[in-house]
């Protein structure tokens, strides 16, 4: 019997320490590379979801302002035809709606509309409160007036991946 091959066939199975350190060192370099990418990733998901949120939001006040400027809802002359608050976007508004029977009458019809389904969640903050800004604020007020509710923006003080802070977006 050959004494090479019964000293392989006898040797335990298994990893060298050097075979264990290469595999580590890999695993190390892949995951110090991959964190950042998928910290970015994570990132930009937010950011996407914080720009579909915000244009939900302002559609909605856009909306109702439409209906108060064209006398479809009651609005306080103070309002400047914006909703009060977020809530009544979500709980809706009374509209006047005309409606023709078969007969080729008109007859007025209340309708109530809504303007969200529910009022978003703020993805940067991971919470509804929202800051708001009214009317009769000043464009670089952070505190809202209360009179009504003209635009909304995130309260997180954190900076987009392009550099501007998400409070001004």
């Amino acid at each position: 019997m050959d004494s090479s091959r019964s000293i392989r066939e006898r040797r335990p199975k298994g990893f060298t320490l050097l075979e264990m350190v290469v595999t580590l060192s890999i695993l190390a370099l892949l995951t110090v590379v991959a964190v950042p990418v998928i910290e970015t990733s994570v990132k930009r998901e937010k950011e996407i979801k914080l720009q579909q949120n915000l244009r939900m939001i302002r559609q909605a006040i856009d909306d109702y302002k439409k209906l108060a400027d064209e006398k479809k809802i009651k609005v306080e002359p103070e309002s400047f035809g914006y909703p009060p608050d977020l809530e009544t976007l979500v709980r809706g508004v009374e509209v006047e709606q005309d409606i023709s029977d078969q007969s080729g009458r008109k007859t007025s019809k209340k309708v109530l509309v809504r303007f969200l389904r529910k009022i978003p969640l703020d993805p940067m903050t991971n919470s509804y409160d929202w800051g708001l800004r009214s009317y009769q604020d000043k464009p670089d007020s952070d505190s809202w007036g209360g009179e009504n509710v003209y635009d909304v923006y995130t309260r997180s003080q954190a900076r987009a991946l392009d550099g501007t802070k998400y409070s001004d977006w």
